[in-house]
Parts: structure tokens; C-alpha cells; sequence
């Protein structure tokens, strides 16, 4: 298989949710009209805490500075397995269990932490630009490592280590999983439209991104403390990847969402009980590998402050076995 390096230079910021008003006229900008910007990689995600912007250095470029937002202090650098050739975001997705074992679980081992963002059409795995040497020299046994270069990939091998040291494996021992985990109420979807119908549901859409968070979708009850707000949109080399509950779906017209053949909907497991910041390894390894393990598919959204892994629905219980055998997810 092939691991692709991307070009872009990557921002992880996060956006205060009282701060969100004066980021709008950018944010739409980048997410509605993208022949304006130069930007080909954007990705907004909204959770309870906070929104996660992911972003190259052109559509930074359009966002205020401003007190409200905390930019993560690293450039990071996506890489993407494409198996059989072909580009990144053209190709089938891989799923994080599938690269769980090939490429996951080989950088926790080297202490190399990385930030997840899975989409309809593919997975990104997001490492420190700094990291990126010790990174190939990591996979390149198990993979062709190319470059994207002006849209052309050419090989990366001359990029790797020079001096040939690889910090030691620790080992193939199950990872303890030390951070809480929980189980959101609502079911999601994982689907997409096609850009050129983006137009006909951008005012849905911008509403749904900005102007919803205060309100609990139908079919929420006020009881239910476990439903919780996530929505997430990407804009990355063109492709449209969005991730909303079951609710919010169904204010979209008909025949305007990709659907998968199955209609599958998604659990989501939340990870962490504080903020998990961006220096711990591993926090990935220790949710994919058991996943993986168990040939359980899943999508992975890292955020700013917490982790998620989206399942099938029908597989929760299963997952929170294989991750908490000894307990259940709240």
C-alpha cells in the first residue's frame, strides 16, 4: 500500500463558542465559497466544548485574530493510505481499524502522536510537521511512502532518517485504555452531497453550523442528558464530508446526502475526561487496536480537547466490551 503525504501546511485551532460571531464571515467563506480562498483543506467541527477548525496556512489566512481562539503551536502535515494507487480523497476509505495495526499502532510505539480526522471519503492521519522524518522512517517498511507535490505524488524516501536510529518498540502488550469513556445517546450519520448542490442547502447548512447549538434537536428528550451537540464539515481538495445525528439529517431534503446502500448509523464513544491536550502518544492506538481486533469498522474525529470514534450502531455493545471488558460506558 501506499502512504501519501499531502502538501498542505495544517493549523488545529479551536474556537470558543461565545467567539464564534466574529469567525462566521471567514468560516463561511471557507466552508460556501471556496473559489474566493486558495484554501484545499478545511474542516469545522462542533462539539460541546468548543468548534475545531483544521486548516491549511491559506484559509488561516482568513480567520481573525482574536482572543477566542487557541491555535495549537505546531504545523501538522496529513498523511493518507491509499491501497491500489490512486488520490487520496478519489480512493475507498481504508477506516481507522484498517490502518490500525500498520500505521497507528507503529507510531505510539515510537512516541509519535497523531490527530485523527476521518471522513466519508477517507482517513487523515495528522502528524507534527517536525515529527514527520521519524514518522517514514517508521512506516517505510510497510509502505511506498510518495509525496504530493503540485498535485503529482513523487517518491518521499530521500525525506526519512539519516542517522538510522529508531527508538525501541514497547512491545506488543494490550495498551491500557487510561482515559474515560462515554456513549452519547444519539445515533449519527456519516455522509456527504456533491459540492455542486452545496448552493441549494447552504443557508441549512450555515445554520445548522452557527446558529443551532442552543437547541435540542427533535426527538431529543429534556431528559436526556447523554445527547449531546456534534456536527462535523470538511471541504478538503474538493470532496464534501459531513457528520451530523440522525436528527439534523432529516431537515435536509430528500435525494441531497449520500447515503450508504445499508442506511448505517453510527454510536459514538466519546474519549476523555478532561481536555487531552496534544502531547500524550497512544490515545488512538488504545481505541483502534481492540476495534481492529475485533474487525469492528469505525470513524475517528479528533478534536482540540477530546477524541471520538463513531461505530456501527449495532456493534456499541461489542465496542465497549472490547475496549472496558471490566466495565460499561456510561
Amino acid at each position: 500500500m501506499e502512504l501519501h503525504i499531502l502538501e498542505h501546511s495544517l493549523k488545529v485551532a479551536s474556537i470558543e463558542k461565545e467567539g464564534i460571531q466574529i469567525c462566521t464571515h471567514g468560516l463561511i467563506k471557507l466552508a460556501f465559497l471556496a473559489s474566493k480562498t486558495r484554501c484545499k483543506f478545511f474542516s469545522l467541527t462542533e462539539t460541546p466544548e468548543d468548534y475545531t477548525i483544521i486548516v491549511d496556512e491559506e484559509g488561516f489566512k482568513e480567520l481573525p485574530q482574536s482572543e477566542h481562539i487557541s491555535v495549537a503551536d505546531a504545523t501538522w502535515l496529513a498523511l493518507n493510505v491509499v491501497s491500489g494507487g490512486g488520490n487520496a480523497s478519489s480512493s475507498q476509505p481504508i477506516g481507522v481499524t484498517k490502518i490500525a495495526k500498520s500505521v497507528i499502532a507503529p507510531l505510539a510505539d515510537h512516541n509519535i502522536s497523531v490527530f485523527m480526522l476521518s471522513t466519508y471519503q477517507t482517513d487523515f492521519i495528522l502528524v507534527r510537521e517536525r515529527d514527520l522524518p521519524m514518522v517514514m522512517h517508521t512506516l517505510s517498511s510497510e509502505f511506498t511512502l510518495l509525496r504530493v507535490v503540485n498535485g503529482e505524488t513523487v517518491a518521499a524516501h530521500n525525506l526519512g532518517v539519516t542517522n538510522g536510529f529508531v527508538k525501541p518498540k514497547l512491545g506488543r502488550l494490550p495498551r491500557p485504555i487510561i482515559h474515560p469513556l462515554s456513549s452519547p445517546s444519539n445515533m449519527f450519520c456519516v455522509t456527504s452531497l456533491d459540492p455542486d448542490t452545496l448552493p441549494s442547502v447552504a443557508t441549512l447548512l450555515m445554520d445548522v453550523m452557527f446558529y443551532s447549538g442552543g437547541q435540542k434537536e427533535p426527538g431529543a428528550s429534556s431528559e436526556d442528558s447523554s445527547h449531546i451537540r456534534f456536527f462535523s464539515f470538511s471541504l478538503i481538495e474538493g470532496y464534501i464530508s459531513l457528520v451530523m445525528d440522525e436528527q439534523t439529517t432529516q431537515r435536509f431534503p430528500n435525494n441531497v446526502l449520500f447515503t450508504s446502500a445499508s442506511g448505517e448509523l453510527w454510536k459514538m464513544v466519546r474519549i476523555g475526561g478532561q481536555p487531552l491536550g496534544f502531547d500524550e502518544c497512544g490515545i488512538v492506538a488504545q481505541i483502534s487496536e481492540p476495534l481492529a481486533t475485533a474487525d469492528i469498522p469505525a470513524y475517528y474525529i479528533s478534536t482540540f480537547k477530546f477524541d471520538h470514534a463513531l461505530v456501527p450502531e449495532e456493534n456499541i455493545q461489542s465496542v465497549i466490551g472490547a475496549l472496558r471488558p471490566e466495565s460499561t460506558a456510561q
